[in-house]
């Protein structure tokens, strides 16, 4: 919970290191989210040092990835959408690309997805020649 509050006050932004590459990323949270995670925190009765998410499960303290996925699978079927596509990692996906194509700043995608190479970046995005091309046209030299 320390990643998100300081003494009773949600952050604006917070970071969380990657478990594949142990890369810190940093990200927002908008005015909803705070609001949301200060009501979470007051109903579960959370304390400092605990996790955001606790488990129910004896034998772990924090939520899993796997039983985050189910939970966001859960939450798309309940407003309507198919489980099956869309997830944690095509939400994740869905934000960078909407950030790509509203600032074109592929630098700023980068660190927020906390990808080390450029390449990696454009591959996740899936930019094409057509983005490429796009982007030419509109530029003036």
């Amino acid at each position: 919970m320390n990643d998100v509050a300081r003494g009773g006050d949600i952050l604006t932004r917070a970071s969380v290191v990657q478990q594949k590459n142990r890369e810190p990323v940093r990200f927002e949270l908008t005015e909803p989210t705070r609001v949301a995670v200060a009501a979470w925190i007051a109903k579960a009765g959370l304390s400092s040092g605990s996790y955001l998410l606790p488990s129910r499960r004896q034998d772990s303290p924090h939520l899993s990835t796997r039983q985050y996925a189910r939970i966001v699978k859960g939450w798309v079927g309940l407003i309507g959408g198919n489980p099956q596509e869309y997830g944690t990692h095509s939400l994740r996906r869905t934000k960078a690309t909407l950030i790509y194509r509203r600032t074109k700043n592929l630098r700023a995608v980068q660190l927020l997805l906390g990808h080390r190479k450029r390449e990696s970046t454009v591959r996740y995005l899936g930019i094409e020649v057509d983005d490429a091309l796009e982007m030419a046209e509109r530029t003036e030299c």
